[in-house]
């Protein structure tokens, strides 16, 4: 889809959990054609002080209703502007942004992994494989019980284990821990959180094919490797990783989001916010 700048009605604003919000905006532009992993760009009133646009991913996306959802924290002035506007406002809102996440058509069981706030960069994901009939599992890591993303906003076709760091709720410790149980039944996994949770995944990831016996996908023999970044590689590769990053411009230029690949720098709102975790210099990201 062709990125464009549209007007967005505000239809519902609710806290689902400390300091975070779910809005629901009516933007048929933007619902139609968005895929999971894909960001907007959001233009704050003028009356807030503030000049840069801020970026968050697309919650989900329903062409039929034409309503799109963001997934936020209030963090500062930006967001807690967003969280006073009223149902009913617009505001002005760029996308779709980025490039989204790649599944490979072979691929039937989908492994989410979400830390913290990670949710909203993969959550759109679960509502597109649901709709292609495959089978999902979402791992949510989070602080404690009251800081876990409701069930109720998910799927009902969708598997979701928790863990807390403090064992309040579900397994007592990182999420990560979670992810040897499902490596075998998972053809792909697809993560959004912090640095560290997205570090430990990839580490997984590059022991996978050696514990498990597997054969990559797409691999045949005398064939041609599909160029790092390319979408054919990303669909072909076990782990996707969306990430975080603070962004200026949002289209490339101020290079203001940039990341340490293996080739290089990589600008996540351009060649991101989701990439091929082989493409990423792990031990340069802290």
């Amino acid at each position: 889809m062709t990125m464009r700048l549209v007007a967005a009605e505000l239809v519902e604003s609710r806290q689902i959990l400390p300091g975070q919000w779910l809005q629901s905006f009516h933007a048929p532009e933007l619902a139609t054609g968005s895929r999971a992993g894909q960001f907007v760009h959001v233009r704050t009133g003028d009356y807030s002080g503030l000049v840069l646009r801020r970026p968050f991913s697309i919650n989900t996306a329903d062409p039929a209703t034409g309503i799109v959802t963001l997934h936020f924290r209030t963090v500062g002035r930006g967001t807690e502007w967003l969280t006073r506007v009223r149902e009913g406002e617009q505001i002005d809102m760029l996308g779709p942004l980025g490039r989204p996440f790649e599944v490979d058509p072979r691929s039937h069981n989908l492994l989410l992994v979400a830390g913290g706030l990670g949710m909203a960069g993969v959550r759109m994901l679960a509502d597109e494989a649901v709709r292609d009939g495959r089978q999902v599992t979402i791992l949510f890591g989070a602080l404690s019980a009251s800081h876990v993303y409701p069930s109720s906003l998910l799927p009902d076709e969708v598997e979701y284990v928790v863990a807390t760091d403090d064992g309040s709720l579900g397994h007592h410790g990182y999420v990560t821990e979670l992810v040897p149980g499902y490596e075998a039944w998972a053809d792909q996994a697809f993560a959004c959180g912090p640095h560290p949770m997205l570090k430990r995944l990839a580490a997984l990831a590059a022991g996978r094919r050696g514990r498990l016996g597997v054969a990559k996908l797409g691999r045949k023999r005398g064939g041609q490797t599909d160029p790092l970044g390319s979408t054919a590689a990303r669909r072909k590769t076990f782990l996707q990783v969306s990430m975080e990053q603070t962004m200026g411009c949002a289209v490339g230029a101020c290079l203001g989001c940039t990341v340490i690949g293996v080739n290089g720098m990589l600008r996540v709102c351009r060649e991101g916010p989701v990439f091929a975790a082989e493409e990423i210099s792990w031990e340069a990201i802290s």
